[in-house]
């Protein structure tokens, strides 16, 4: 039987995949640190497959920084880490397909991988912003506390996750850039192919934000930097303006997304102040192009004449001059610029005559003693029955969305506002979602703080029907013994976000005229942790046989079945929000996963008959312990078993 890796994926292992189906003349091989062969790539080969001159320098348009290099290998690099299931913490583990995860962002981008592969549809970060007084990550995750305490002059209980990163750190825009790199190219593996992320940042890093954005989504997939108004009065600080905006970056995945457009305001609906025979509201553009590219050279086959009736009111479209409706009379209209030379329409000539009928003539008002005529769309406020809708604009100024009003809204909850510092909208995060244009996808925070995406996402569902799904990550940053936080029983940055998610689920839940009654306010709640097996489940050839004798198992004596059974789920790239059962078998527990995606049994010296029962069930994968078996005679035959009752099972053991 085939053993399960239990580890993250190896990115670079799979690039290379990637790129030796590409280019299989690249691949070369070396040797790992134990001497063994391994495929790796000609990167001199492989630039030159790439280019259509010969390759003799290294000069090259980049944006690069010290440790650019180092913080891609961090993204491809492997963990042995796992997320155990928290049911205590959690609300409604049963039934809802929201999840919390707490732990360094990295690494549980590192452990999605597989699970969430291209299907998230919304991202939104509110990343550290670099201002020389927060707190960003360090990914040294073997730096010894003592050197880290005398370094930095900070650390968190672990000891390697946080750092004050001060203006005197002669690396401190490098060290930004190596902490979001690495985690924005990890998340851009989880978006779908409509997908979009939204990236809030203040002026201190938005030109690196963009130029890292370019280079990982690319420069073609940016989409919009957003400016709103996060503090009405402005931030006092020692530059000569008072700072009361900030940014969001928005880049989609590819050109399949579509921003969700605004239901029109009365500042465009007065405009439509015409009405047709029946009662339709419509205005009157003009159909002559302007701007750029309106010269009659710029698109020349949309130069062509209209012929008008005055006493008729008939209005005829040629792709050509017509001197046999001149001779009867109708006035030939041509796009003339307001300057005198030639223009050109806004629509060609095929779509000008099989909509002839929303053109109407008008005499130019420039041009009225003249008696010069133009021609005019009928723009209908509810084309084809759907109200007029526009784009949204990149100037956010709105009550809702600043930082008092977040502020309010967090003590709405009952917190107190000195409980966490700088909390976001969630009227703005729901705009966000409202914007991203999914129904029924899943919302991505790895920056989560105080949750306010996770009650964005709850109430734009209760507003309108639908069931997305959150997914909020933050690392258990502990609260400072002497903050509010600590008094009120938070002693981490995750105790105030479960918390939060709670207090606004219940009250999102009580509200009235609700359109969705399944509406989810739930959350599984998940924990970094180092990896359930044992060292000697990865190096067994690193332990003599008297030592493996003395070991019981591969998996650590503190691990439950759940634990081992959520660790499988990652490696194989199932989602950790459906629905599963678990019911015994001659004394053993059986595990079902979302009705046969997965079958487990974790129990020692398994009967060849539950092996019968579980293979009976026909699932797409089948997982046991090693030591299920007793030798390997039963294992052979629990192999068998498969073949004959389920051969499209695939099964595997830890």
């Amino acid at each position: 039987m085939e053993k399960m890796r239990m580890e993250s994926v190896d990115m670079t292992e799979k690039n290379i995949e990637k790129i030796e189906s590409l280019f299989p003349n690249c691949i070369t091989e070396s040797q790992d640190e134990n001497g063994k062969l391994k495929k790796a790539i000609n990167f001199e080969v492989l630039k030159q497959m790439l280019s259509n001159e010969i390759i003799d320098g290294d000069e090259a348009y980049e944006f690069t920084w010290v440790g650019k290099k180092s913080a891609i290998v961090e993204a491809n690099k492997p963990i042995r880490k796992t997320l155990r299931p928290c049911i205590e913490e959690s609300v409604d583990w049963n039934n809802t397909k929201n999840l919390y995860i707490e732990g360094d962002n990295l690494e549980v981008l590192k452990l999605l991988q597989e699970s969430y592969l291209g299907s998230i549809n919304l991202i939104y970060i509110d990343p550290p912003y670099n201002t020389g007084n927060d707190f960003i990550y360090r990914d040294n995750f073997n730096i010894e506390k003592q050197d880290y305490y005398e370094d930095i002059g900070m650390f968190d209980d672990s000891g390697n996750r946080l750092f004050r990163n001060s203006y005197s750190n002669g690396r401190f825009h490098s060290d930004w850039c190596s902490m979001i790199y690495p985690r924005l190219m990890l998340a851009r593996n989880l978006l779908s192919k409509d997908g979009v992320i939204f990236i809030s940042i203040d002026d201190h890093e938005l030109e690196n934000l963009k130029n890292i954005c370019d280079e990982i989504f690319g420069s073609e997939n940016y989409q919009a930097t957003i400016s709103y108004v996060r503090k009405t009065s402005g931030k006092q600080d020692s530059s000569n303006f008072m700072k009361s905006t900030e940014f969001i970056l928005v880049y989609s995945k590819t050109n399949e997304w579509k921003c969700k457009t605004l239901i029109a305001d009365s500042n465009v609906t007065n405009r439509y102040n015409k009405q047709d025979l029946n009662g339709r509201k419509y205005r009157e553009t003009d159909l002559r192009k302007t701007g750029a590219g309106d010269r009659r050279e710029d698109r020349p086959q949309m130069w062509y004449p209209f012929y008008y009736n005055e006493e008729e009111n008939i209005l005829k479209v040629s792709d050509r001059e017509d001197s046999a409706l001149k001779k009867q009379g109708y006035i030939e209209i041509w796009p003339i610029k307001s300057d005198g030379s030639k223009g050109r329409w806004r629509w060609g000539f095929s779509t000008s005559k099989n909509n002839i009928e929303l053109l109407v003539a008008r005499i130019m008002p420039k041009y009225k003693d003249e008696k010069k005529y133009t021609v005019y769309e009928m723009d209908f406020i509810d084309k084809n029955g759907e109200v007029r809708t526009i784009k949204e604009h990149t100037c956010w100024d709105r009550k809702e969305f600043n930082s008092d009003n977040a502020m309010q809204e967090f003590k709405n909850l009952g917190f107190s506002n000195q409980l966490f510092p700088f909390p976001k909208s969630s009227s703005l995060m729901k705009h966000i979602v409202y914007l991203a244009n999914i129904k029924n996808g899943i919302v991505l925070d790895f920056f989560s703080g105080s949750g306010s995406m996770a009650q964005g996402v709850m109430r734009l569902n209760a507003e309108d029907g639908e069931n997305r799904k959150f997914i909020m990550v933050q690392l258990p940053e502990s609260c400072t013994e002497s903050s509010e936080a600590i008094k009120f029983g938070y002693n981490t940055i995750c105790d105030i976000g479960k918390e939060r998610i709670r207090r606004a689920g219940e009250i999102i839940k009580s509200e009235n005229n609700i359109l969705n009654n399944n509406l989810d306010v739930g959350f599984r709640v998940f924990k970094v942790d180092d990896s359930n097996m044992n060292n000697v489940y990865y190096s067994p050839s690193e332990y003599s046989q008297d030592i493996l004798s003395i070991l019981q198992s591969n998996i650590k004596d503190d691990r439950s079945d759940l634990d081992l059974l959520f660790g499988c789920l990652l490696e194989w790239g199932l989602p950790l929000s459906l629905p599963y059962n678990s019911e015994e078998i001659e004394g053993c527990t059986v595990h079902n996963y979302n009705n046969g995606d997965l079958v487990a049994c974790f129990n020692e010296n398994i009967s060849d008959s539950v092996v019968k029962y579980i293979a009976k069930k026909q699932p797409l994968r089948a997982v046991f312990r090693d030591s299920s078996f007793a030798n390997s005679p039963s294992k052979i035959n629990a192999g068998e078993i498969f073949k004959s009752l389920a051969p499209d099972t695939r099964v595997k053991v830890i």
